[in-house]
């Protein structure tokens, strides 16, 4: 249990108030040790995806170790493919992750092995025909490593999404550490969100379409962040 009561404050940007709030109203993953709560890191990260709506926002507005994540550059790392095969979960995320460039020193079976345990846990489906598939843990330790991949499937394929939608996109995420981790699924979080940017994914933009809407999205948030 290696979070505490501040790390949640710090990473969430929230009062020690809400914290507790949220705890005494059950609606966050913690454990009482020793009179003292803690957070299981992977739980809090699972647990973020799941109330994508009412964090992403807030989430965006962290500056994590004074430098945030230039997501347009990520997805310029990972790439966007089109018309991957396969008729179910596993299908989709081996092929995927088979057309996708991965660092050479990771088998690629091993990143596989890691979606599919995230998968078995809670689906990384958020809705509107989107997943976002990535390990419960980063798997990479070079920050230039990190990556995000856009796939479009062939066939929209059952990832058991709440809204019951069949998955068409997946984000697939390499990142390097646990804060950053969230940094980048909060901001696919809030793309996700805009009707523009969806229509674009149902469409199955090019490549150059996506990267332009995503860089001017995130020069947006620069800008806000730095006329706070």
């Amino acid at each position: 249990m290696e979070l505490k009561i501040k790390d949640i404050v710090d990473l969430l940007q929230v009062s020690e108030k809400t914290v507790y709030r949220w705890i005494k109203e059950k609606k966050i993953p913690c454990y009482r040790i020793h009179h003292q709560y803690r957070f299981n890191r992977a739980e809090i990260n699972e647990w973020i995806m799941s109330n994508k709506i009412e964090l992403s926002s807030k989430l965006l507005d962290l500056s994590i170790a004074r430098r945030p994540t230039n997501f347009t550059d990520l997805l310029r790392n990972g790439g966007i493919y089109t018309a991957i095969p396969g008729h179910t979960i596993r299908d989709v995320l081996h092929n995927a992750i088979d057309a996708i460039h991965t660092p050479p020193d990771i088998d690629k079976e091993d990143i596989i092995a890691a979606l599919l345990n995230r998968e078995e846990l809670m689906s990384t489906a958020i809705g509107h025909g989107i997943a976002i598939p990535h390990p419960r843990n980063p798997m990479i330790t070079n920050i230039k490593d990190a990556s995000v991949s856009i796939c479009f499937l062939k066939e929209a394929v059952n990832f058991g999404a709440l809204d019951g939608k069949p998955v068409h996109t997946l984000f697939v995420l390499l990142t390097y550490s646990p804060r950053r981790h969230l940094e980048v699924l909060s901001k696919i979080s809030y793309l996700c969100q805009m009707v523009d940017f969806r229509v674009m994914l149902e469409r199955r933009a090019t490549a150059a379409e996506i990267i332009d809407f995503v860089q001017t999205r995130e020069l947006a948030w620069q800008k806000r962040e730095n006329g706070k």
